[in-house]
């Protein structure tokens, strides 16, 4: 648009300076005419103009004027429209209830206006979803400032619930900041907040959590009361009574190792925004405390060490060893200084603490009577109610001394055969590669052995293991558990079985320490190791039987880990609102199949395959977004004051209450007072300028005869 423009303009020819000094000589040549003092007819003086005086001032003016060169200047501008940026939140917290029907219909309501409006142009701005980082309502006003000049900018209107995590600390807008809010003032929001919550736990030891059940917007209720619902890892519920603004304290067992998984409820409050917030989750890593172990080595042979410097090596383990020097029933007069620090504590060890071993390990151990039957009975109860037995055997299994032929037999996976000669006839001495079997390529203990051989996905062997050999191993008959590994003529040399609660390993071979030495070419001894001991101790990461669900980036990933090759079986998903899906789970190799699927509800998700059951928690996506989700207008009330804005609400009818849009002038109320319907945008009147026409009102052919004139009229006038 165009706009033409008139004024008058000077442009001296001579400095402003000397201007100014020819007005004052000017002043001063024309002070005794006009301050001169006569008398009257009666004699009485006064003071009187000289003749010509005035005639002479005006010589003198129109002699200044020209000397300033008043022109008559027309002015053509191209005037640019203002702009009014306009922000449409569109976060989670702007999304309950029927705040984005209300938003949109007064986005709608307000583009409708500002077509209406001559020299404004609106841009809106949708504002998604921060992430995690709350809503980034001024990240993005930011962006679309960029590209709007200062100069042209009428205001910013936003239309928000007020819920935004980006306020500066500081105002840095010239310009009116309007938030239009829906709903009315008064909301009233019940959350959880959860003030501290463990990260991890001791497993057979309670955590505690500390949490805190809030009314925001609500008066203050010194009585007030509230029922919290408590259910850890799908259990049933425990309910408790806790008082609302005030921390409550609630104390969680830790009954085994891995995630637990803890839900915690609110009841709903009468008339608040939602229940969004209401219920979290908090997840605890259920860790052993250190592990004691029990190491008992017997008859001495090269590898000896190779359990203890394993177990020293875990700053985790307590480890209590033992070696047995010689046997009770030998007396070679050699003296008890040299043998032992102490005596061996059979019935301290075996009968008095031995349920508060984690793993007992005996290596190459023979009973030549120092155990008791009693004692090895002992041992094979302390299995089945849920301990670890680990045995690395030599010779001595195959023989009269074997503890196979004890009571400890009965929980001993494998047998050595027996009968005349089988002594001999069992001890397998030739050189040999540890193979591992088809179903060991599948359990967590022997999967993915550096070195190991391999299988097809149909089970043949694919390549050999490329580790050291070994030269020594024992025939035995495994009765039950599962053959992991395999020796020379696929004889067990490594089985692995559960009994009642416990668990037992057992090492058919005492050449294992020529892995450590790295002869030819060493193997994965102490990754072996490790993870036989860990197993039996049960740590989760090495379940063979297990399926476990876990939560990243919106993601839920069960996976059911088994023994048996069978198809992939059915997971049933549970979602935090009740609704059930079925998935087929995908086969993935080693034992494993998957399930992936979206997970954005925030609780507790919960996956089984008809045997067993996981859990997985899945917090708020925008934790900052759920944690106050009524429509308030205090976060942005000091910038709204600071710049001179309004606030004003959409109400709760139909038809929102859209305020008028109204243009006013710069330093002139934008806002219209409390209660007013209208907010206003500043008009700017910013301009580019054209053209321009200059014409001088007095040209030096018009002046010169003005200024002779008028001084030749003040010389007759005052010759007179």
């Amino acid at each position: 648009m165009n706009q033409a423009l008139a004024g008058i303009d000077f442009a001296p020819v001579i400095p402003l300076w000397l201007l100014a000094g020819l007005a004052g000589l000017a002043l001063l040549a024309l002070l005794p005419a006009l301050l001169r003092l006569t008398r009257d007819a009666n004699g009485a003086r006064r003071w009187q103009p000289a003749r010509g005086a005035f005639l002479r001032a005006l010589a003198f003016a129109a002699l200044l004027l020209a000397l300033a060169n008043p022109r008559l200047v027309e002015e053509t501008r191209q005037m640019r429209p203002d702009i009014a940026l306009l922000l449409v939140d569109r976060s989670a917290s702007a999304g309950l209830s029927a705040r984005p029907e209300q938003i949109t219909a007064a986005r709608d309501e307000i583009e409708a206006r500002a077509r209406r409006l001559p020299d404004l142009e609106l841009r809106t701005v949708e504002v998604p979803e921060g992430g995690n980082q709350g809503t980034r309502l001024f990240s993005a006003m930011e962006r679309a400032l960029a590209d709007i000049p200062r100069a042209r900018l009428a205001g910013v209107m936003a239309l928000t619930d007020g819920q935004v995590h980006d306020v500066p600390p500081a105002p840095t807008l010239d310009a009116p900041f309007h938030q239009i809010l829906p709903g009315q003032p008064g909301e009233v929001d019940r959350r959880i907040r959860v003030i501290e919550a463990p990260g991890f736990g001791i497993v057979g030891r309670p955590v505690e959590l500390r949490v805190v059940v809030e009314d925001l917007g609500a008066r203050p209720d010194a009585s007030g009361a509230a029922r919290l619902t408590i259910r850890r890892d799908g259990q049933p519920p425990r309910v408790e009574s806790v008082p609302v603004g005030r921390e409550h304290r609630i104390s969680v067992p830790i009954e085994r190792g891995g995630q637990t998984v803890v839900e915690l409820t609110a009841e709903t409050r009468p008339g608040e925004v939602s229940d969004l917030n209401n219920r979290t989750v908090v997840s605890i890593n259920g860790v052993r405390d250190r592990l004691r172990v029990l190491l008992v080595s017997g008859e001495p042979h090269a590898g000896q060490r190779t359990w203890r410097r394993l177990l020293k090596a875990d700053p985790n383990v307590d480890l209590v060893h033992f070696t047995i020097l010689r046997p009770p029933e030998k007396d070679d007069l050699t003296p008890l200084h040299e043998l032992a620090l102490i005596a061996f504590p059979v019935r301290e060890l075996f009968q008095v603490k031995l349920r508060e071993f984690d793993l007992i390990v005996f290596d190459r151990f023979g009973n030549r009577g120092l155990l008791p039957p009693v004692y090895l009975r002992n041992i094979a109860d302390y299995v089945r109610g849920g301990g670890a037995l680990l045995l690395s055997v030599g010779p001595e299994f195959a023989g009269p001394t074997s503890l196979a032929a004890t009571p400890l037999g009965q929980i001993l996976p494998a047998r050595p055969q027996v009968g005349p000669g089988a002594a001999q006839a069992s001890l397998l001495e030739q050189p040999f590669r540890p193979f591992v079997t088809e179903l060991g390529a599948r359990h967590p203990v022997t999967e993915n052995l550096p070195g190991a051989n391999s299988f097809t996905p149909e089970g043949a062997n694919l390549a050999e293991a490329t580790w050291g050999r070994w030269y020594r191993a024992l025939r035995a008959d495994a009765r039950a558990g599962s053959t992991v590994m395999q020796g020379p003529g696929d004889t067990p040399l490594m089985v692995l079985d559960r009994v009642g609660e416990g668990r037992v390993a057992l090492v058919l071979s005492d050449h294992i320490w020529l892995w450590s030495r790295g002869h030819d070419g060493g193997g994965p001894q102490g990754e072996l190791l490790r993870r036989i001991a860990h197993w039996t101790m049960k740590e989760p990461e090495l379940e063979e039987e297990d399926l476990t669900a876990r939560i990243d980036h919106g993601t839920l990933t069960v996976t059911r880990r088994s023994l048996e090759p069978a198809a992939a079986p059915e997971i049933t998903v549970t979602a935090p609102d009740g609704t059930i899906t079925r998935h087929a789970a995908e086969l993935r190799g080693a034992g494993r199949s998957v399930v992936e699927r979206p997970a954005m509800q925030a609780g507790v998700w919960q996956a089984g395959d008809g045997r067993r059951t996981a859990f997985a928690a899945a917090e708020a996506p925008n934790p900052m977004e759920v944690a106050d989700l009524r429509a308030d207008a205090t976060p942005l009330a000091a910038l709204v004051a600071a710049t001179g804005g309004a606030t004003r609400w959409l109400g709760t009818g139909a038809a929102p209450l859209v305020p008028e849009l109204r243009r006013v002038a710069i330093g002139r109320d934008a806002q219209g007072g409390t209660g007013a319907g209208w907010i206003g945008l500043r008009r700017n009147g910013d301009h580019s300028v054209t053209g321009i026409t200059a014409l001088p009102l007095l040209p030096p052919w018009l002046a010169l005869p003005l200024v002779l004139g008028l001084a030749l009229l003040a010389w007759r006038r005052e010759g007179r």
